[in-house]
């Protein structure tokens, strides 16, 4: 098989159904120092790599060239990029592979490739070829909020996701921190779980969170 240079996350099932009936099936995945493998390393692959890196992947990028910011993180060793056209057993351990180039037919020869190695595989913008999609994603700290249309619609996501951001503004992040270091308290105490619980509750509340709100306003004029 030749090799050449060259969005929402979940696994599907049968490809002839992809775009019809399947079921997404939402998770967060823990990737931090596994092994994936994006080929491409344009603009769009520059995206993809930046998220991956962030969440603490072990990537490796393959393609004869590369832009600025990709040939940069390989300098820094965030990301191994190997200069060069793409191999079969290139995805050979890998645990998920992106492809995001201009080719199809390497796409389908990667997809492809990926089920028989049972590596998950998305091609960026080719739904049907996608074991799992990207998502549009509101982060605030620790809170992640995913949008995915099952790759129906990605500027409906993205749209959903510009509303989020006004409705979740960047004081939740500090709200987030607040609320875990005291579940984390709590956790540690000898309280009833009940009990435990149902302050949780109250401390997430939207009431809390106006409280908090005031707090933080007063704070920053103070300042």
């Amino acid at each position: 098989m030749q090799m050449s240079h060259c969005d929402e996350f979940l696994a599907m099932p049968d490809r002839g159904r992809r775009m019809k009936s399947a079921k997404l099936f939402p998770m967060f995945l823990k990737i931090a120092g596994q092994p994936c493998l994006v080929v491409g390393a344009g603009a769009v692959a520059e995206s993809k790599i930046a998220s991956l890196v962030e969440a603490g992947a072990k990537v490796r990028v393959i393609a004869p060239a590369a832009t600025k910011q990709i040939r940069l993180w390989a300098e820094e060793k965030k990301i191994e990029w190997q200069r060069r056209r793409l191999q079969p057993e290139d995805l050979a351990g890998m645990f998920l592979v992106v492809a995001a180039t201009s080719s199809r037919e390497l796409h389908e020869e990667i997809f492809q490739e990926a089920r028989r190695r049972g590596v998950l595989c998305n091609i960026v913008d080719v739904p049907e070829l996608c074991d799992f999609y990207y998502p549009a994603v509101v982060q605030r700290g620790a809170l992640q909020i995913a949008i995915s249309t099952s790759g129906r619609s990605p500027a409906l996501a993205q749209r959903l996701r510009k509303e989020l951001e006004k409705q979740f503004g960047p004081e939740y992040e500090e709200w987030m921190e607040q609320l875990g270091d005291s579940r984390d308290e709590h956790q540690a105490g000898d309280s009833d779980p009940e009990e435990r619980k149902q302050l949780r509750h109250e401390q997430a509340s939207e009431e809390a969170f106006e409280t908090f709100l005031r707090k933080h306003k007063k704070s920053k004029r103070a300042k």
